[in-house]
């Protein structure tokens, strides 16, 4: 099937994100009634307010019935954007030698500190933050950046008024759903009322119109970007960090993929001056290391960062780490500390390059079929235009023809209708065979 089959046979986008399913309210009519006993607590509202279903596992929902219907099918998996090479073993020889000691009177330890080992936050900022002025202390180690949002959305509280790139990673949508900052799903547009939604498009370099942005109190901003691909640049980042000072907002700056950038593009808000009086930076060990299944991730929250009435964010952010969590384990912390010691960085980064080479792949065998090719240098994630496509139907079409799981870009929000994210994360050979199999698909 070539492009103009597969334009000829898909709907015209819809507006809303994920395919309806049950829709249970508040309501206890007769016909909503389910069998068994009821309890008298109401359910929380906000959630109602979600959609019906989280991208990530709805992509797992589809593909888990393509292999029921294709039970002989050759899966090749490059939607959800998880690590398969194998951790380098320096790092896991660490992790494995720690808890071996954790069997003997000497090397058992119990509990940690709940911010993490500061010998590991003392690395973070020496290895990671080197020249920002990024201190150890102003370091929380965690078990991923996902659990930091919703850290951060606890800290921030119901009434603050969000901004989101549009596209964007969903979690930082759905936990301003859950804490109620959203307002209402409005289904024409895909759109919650109360949040403002960034355009951060080809049309515009990925970049927000900040001359046409409202004020709001936090801005949330992925770069490289999940799922677009794109890196800010430093006179971007410079304008962001200025719009922030002078609307007095904070920005959640999400770094996690800042292991993949190839160019001049900043690794961190905090190379900019001034960041660290508006921003907070989140990170991960897991696109950087492979630790997807091994949990280990850092928020940064400066001193200098405060709230209007002069108080220290960092302190109220201990309160709420110390509240909510225990510390990250102690053997993954270890395999933290090797990630950062000299042999093992170089490892990680060697599989970084792994995957560099992967999103190159993809790059090439979209781009050779005319399609518009965004992203996959800077990050690990290729993002492809269909014009005038349903991005769901672009997806079924691909997973149902060649076998292959890619992400709809109506998954990311409004502004990812039309586009697919392809991820770089998987073994060369799959790499290879799927660009083949999407090739005499779309030639």
């Amino acid at each position: 099937m070539n492009y103009s089959q597969v334009t000829s046979c898909i709907c015209i986008p819809k507006a809303i994100l994920l395919q309806p399913k049950t829709n249970w309210t508040s309501s206890r009519s007769g016909n909503e009634r389910s069998a068994g006993h009821w309890t008298h607590v109401p359910r929380n509202v906000n959630m109602e307010g979600l959609r019906s279903g989280y991208l990530f596992p709805e992509i797992s929902i589809r593909e888990h019935e393509h292999i029921q219907k294709n039970p002989n099918a050759r899966l090749i998996r490059l939607g959800i954007g998880d690590t398969t090479q194998p951790i380098p073993d320096i790092i896991t020889t660490a992790m494995a030698e720690h808890a071996d000691a954790l069997s003997t009177t000497r090397g058992y330890r119990g509990y940690g500190a709940e911010q993490g080992n500061m010998e590991l936050r003392m690395a973070i900022a020496e290895t990671l933050y080197r020249g920002t002025g990024v201190k150890g202390n102003e370091i929380f180690v965690s078990d991923g950046a996902q659990c930091d949002i919703s850290r951060l959305q606890m800290l921030l509280g119901s009434s603050v008024k969000v901004a989101v790139q549009d596209p964007s990673f969903p979690a930082y949508i759905d936990t301003s759903v859950i804490v109620g900052q959203s307002g209402k799903l409005e289904e024409k547009t895909g759109k919650y009322s109360d949040i403002v939604y960034m355009n951060c498009g080809a049309e515009n370099n990925f970049f927000p119109d900040l001359s046409t942005t409202p004020r709001t109190d936090v801005i949330f901003f992925c770069s490289p970007n999940n799922p677009t691909g794109s890196a800010a640049s430093w006179k971007q980042l410079k304008q962001l960090v200025d719009f922030a000072k002078t609307n007095g907002s904070i920005i959640v700056y999400d770094s996690a993929y800042a292991a993949y950038i190839s160019d001049e593009s900043p690794r961190s808000i905090f190379e900019i001056p001034g960041a660290k009086e508006v921003a907070i930076e989140i990170s991960s060990f897991s696109k950087f290391a492979g630790f997807t299944g091994v949990r280990l991730g850092w928020t940064v929250v400066p001193e200098e960062l405060k709230y209007s009435n002069g108080f220290p964010v960092i302190e109220d952010f201990n309160r709420i780490v110390c509240t909510c969590f225990n510390g990250a384990s102690n053997i993954v912390q270890a395999g933290g500390l090797a990630c950062l010691s000299r042999d093992g960085y170089q490892a990680v980064c060697n599989v970084v390059d792994y995957y560099k080479e992967n999103a190159k792949i993809l790059v090439e065998a979209f781009a050779s079929l005319g399609l518009k090719v965004y992203g996959g240098k800077n990050a690990p994630y290729v993002w492809v235009h269909f014009p005038g496509m349903s991005s769901w139907n672009v997806f079924n079409e691909i997973l149902e023809k060649t076998h292959v799981v890619t992400v709809p870009g109506r998954g990311f929000g409004p502004g990812g209708e039309e586009y697919i994210r392809v991820s770089a994360f998987s073994h060369r050979e799959n790499m290879m065979e799927a660009s083949l199999r999407m090739k005499k698909l779309l030639r």
